[in-house]
């Protein structure tokens, strides 16, 4: 790449290969006139103008060579966007040797054009009048006259170039995975628009770009590289006699995301294969970093390099399926049923209802003159918080939203980021609507009644959100302390690599959730799957416990066309990732959260079980080597004490003698060390262990088997350890209650028949 990179610096020199001189040219001052005639210097192009009429073809001239862009990547490094090296072919006028005449030398140039188009099986075709107004002001640069041709193809054409023509070699932006998040990355264009007249210094060789959507755009300034300069002198034949890069173009810098390209690709994939619209978010709630970002349909990126048509831009914008438009995070839709763990949220955390408080659900309710129904049919009887929403019954949610009231659950929804945009560098986010008293009476022109209220709190009427802050809610409900700052930019490199900027994880808002609210609203969460009552068994994965909400929601004011949803997080017990994922129905399709989305959930996260087991495996603990003998230091609270008990009589069961235990459990200094014996002599002597007795649990392989060694005072050996005495003179364990790690598992879900 560095070989590349120098000869575009030294580029222009190939539009002069085709001129031989037979001796070393020689340095020529070009004629300048008298300094004593400002009347004459004030109407003479300045030397670095390219006319012809002026001091024969002798000239002095600065052309500015663009810098390579830098690279867009995913977190691993894996180039998501990059710049590559591509070629045109290129008229050189300084192989003309007819008269000075612009319009000779256009027909001169029509031949050569030709010649071109007959290489590359091309159509280019340019009028006389640009070619020798080309000539009449910019000879002495290469005009390139064909499309972009690969550097393969360059190579293949090189020996066949004929005199007058060359090969110029230009940057071209290209994007490996085409059409992978797409709506992320963007596009580039051309910046300027090419110079046709006099030269002037810094004029560009060739065409530079700049962002014009997508992480290109926001980050165009990282991105873009500082220029060369080429310093080039022709002598008053035309003859190239210098040609020296003054100042090395310096290539832009990199953008490392947070994406994950094989999740990412994934992701895509199970969108492509399992609907026509739709999109899929992962976020690490640990981090805040979004790991997949999907839209489907997309577009291939490389169709905007170096440009594209307007037919074809006309074509992507009149597609009915949107492919330009982001649906992961710029739509916004109903949240619908996953909405409803906020509702819970409120209520349980505000007090306005009891963890296990039931509501009567029947098939409907009727609140003001209007009836609300359950999304099926059928009486649910006396309902919890935990059941309404593993089985998402609408008619718990509509008495508890009003029992809580609408601003009081939608408050909540704003500190779990519904409402705003995230911060992440996207054009086009949507913020979403988590509304208000003030902007329903605005929108309304009249309070917010309780079938407002109802439809709120189902995540109907005015509630909207997209993909991506439906994702960021399960990640903030997951964490249960803090809303975190999402990343979707990991680090800012220079072109060595070197890192110049690294956003650090920090908090956005705390989330003031009591436990037991957060408890319960997981509890349901897992029962959403897990449970045989649950509406999204589908997305079970078997080897993590998962929680989740499915919804199910009327679209575009259209009651054939639905939207379904499925969003939660895992595992239950120390949440790491949170999703969201969006299917779009078609008109007249029969969509449910569990049946469309839920299935896709559960096998893009299949793919990676391997991954992410080991990604949710504790990290190991450092071990400590003393410098003196280098042997591990192993703290105290680690060390198992052991207490040696020497009556013999307490080993043979007297049932009247009892352990004295310590009031405050503390080890009496007195009691002796167990010492660990590993004389093999002692081994060897050892009689044979006695088989366990019958009834009890067998051993498991993997534990250490007891060695019992006899004191070498005392020859006789000693009666074997009798069986297990009667139970009546067991003596009784002495209960110890440790602490409960925090990863310990939490209760399992409820049995079905205990409901």
């Amino acid at each position: 790449m560095l070989q590349k990179l120098v000869l575009i610096g030294l580029s222009i020199t190939l539009c002069a290969s085709a001129q031989e001189t037979t001796e070393a040219p020689l340095l020529v001052k070009p004629n300048l006139p008298p300094s004593n005639a400002p009347e004459e210097e004030e109407e003479r192009p300045a030397a670095s103008n390219g006319s012809v009429f002026n001091q024969g073809l002798a000239r002095t001239m600065s052309i500015a060579i663009p810098a390579p862009r830098g690279l867009i990547l995913d977190r691993d490094g894996r180039p998501l966007a990059q710049t590559k090296m591509a070629y045109h072919i290129a008229l050189d006028f300084t192989a003309y040797n007819g008269p000075i005449d612009p319009k000779v030398a256009a027909t001169w140039a029509q031949t050569k054009i030709a010649q071109a188009n007959a290489l590359v099986d091309g159509n280019e075709a340019y009028s006389d009048s640009k070619l020798a107004n080309y000539y009449k002001n910019r000879r002495w640069l290469p005009r390139r006259i064909s499309k972009i041709i690969s550097e393969s193809k360059a190579k293949s054409l090189e020996s066949k170039m004929p005199k007058g023509l060359s090969l110029l070699p230009v940057y071209q932006r290209f994007y490996p995975e085409k059409g992978l998040a797409a709506h992320l990355i963007g596009y580039v264009g051309a910046k300027t628009v090419l110079p046709t007249g006099p030269i002037n210094d810094g004029d560009p060789l060739f065409h530079s770009v700049m962002g014009k959507s997508g992480f290109e755009q926001i980050f165009d300034q990282k991105l873009t590289g500082e220029p060369g300069l080429n310093k080039m002198i022709f002598d008053k034949n035309g003859e190239k006699i210098l040609n020296e890069p003054i100042k090395r173009p310096r290539p832009g810098g990199n953008v490392v995301t947070t994406l994950d390209l094989d999740w990412q690709r994934y992701a895509e994939q199970v969108l492509r294969e399992d609907c026509k619209r739709g999109a899929f978010v992962v976020i690490d709630i640990q981090s805040g970093e979004v790991l997949v970002m999907a839209s489907r349909p997309t577009f291939d990126l490389n169709e905007f390099i170096p440009y594209i048509t307007t037919e074809r831009y006309k074509e992507l914008q009149n597609n009915p399926s949107a492919p330009l438009f982001g649906r992961a995070f710029q739509s916004s839709y109903p949240p619908a049923s996953t909405f409803k763990p906020v509702v819970a949220l409120a209520a349980i955390n505000n007090g306005s209802i009891h963890p296990d408080q039931t509501f009567d659900c029947p098939y409907k309710i009727k609140i003001g003159r209007k009836w609300f129904h359950n999304h099926s049919e059928g009486y649910e009887g006396w309902v919890d918080a935990k059941r309404a929403l593993a089985k998402s019954i609408n008619p718990w949610f509509y008495q508890v939203g009003i029992e809580t009231g609408p601003q009081a659950f939608l408050s909540v929804a704003r500190r779990l980021g519904f409402g705003s945009k995230t911060g992440l560098p996207l054009i086009g986010e949507a913020t979403g609507n988590a509304p208000t008293a003030d902007y329903i009476v605005r929108k309304m022109g009249r309070a917010t009644t309780n079938g407002d209220t109802a439809n709120l709190s189902i995540g109907q009427g005015l509630m909207l959100a997209s993909p991506l802050q439906v994702a960021q809610s399960m990640a903030a409900i997951g964490n249960g302390n803090v809303l975190m700052e999402l990343q979707l930019v990991r680090q800012i490199q220079d072109f060595h690599g070197r890192v110049i900027e690294a956003p650090t994880f920090k908090k956005r808002n705390d989330l003031n959730l009591s436990p037991i609210a957060l408890e319960t609203t997981h509890d349901g969460m897992r029962d959403v799957v897990h449970a045989s009552y649950g509406t999204g068994q589908r997305a079970n994965l078997g080897f993590t416990t998962m929680c989740g909400k499915t919804g199910t929601a009327q679209w575009k004011d259209d009651p054939k066309q639905g939207l379904a949803w499925f969003s939660g997080f895992f595992p239950y017990d120390n949440p790491r990732y949170a999703f969201a994922a969006v299917y779009e129905g078609a008109p007249g399709e029969i969509v449910g959260g569990g049946r469309k989305a839920a299935p896709m959930v559960s096998r893009f996260f299949l793919n990676f079980q391997t991954e992410i087991e080991e990604n949710l495996m504790p990290a190991a603990r450092a071990m400590i080597i003393s410098e003196e003998d280098g042997q591990p230091i192993i703290p105290e609270d680690m060390i198992p004490k052991a207490i040696v008990v020497e009556d013999e009589e307490a080993l043979l069961g007297d049932p009247t003698h009892s352990l004295a235990t310590p009031s405050n459990n503390e080890i009496p200094v007195d009691i002796p060390r167990a010492i660990i014996v590993e004389d093999e002599e002692a081994l060897s002597s050892n009689p044979a262990i006695p088989a366990p007795p019958q009834g009890l649990t067998e051993t498991p392989a993997d534990l250490p088997e007891a060695i019992p060694v006899i004191p070498a005072d005392n020859p006789t050996p000693k009666p074997p350890l009798p069986t297990v005495p009667s139970e009546e003179i067991i003596p009784e364990a002495i209960p110890v209650k440790p602490e409960i790690p925090s990863d310990t598992p939490r209760k399992p879900p409820e049995a079905p028949g205990d409901r």
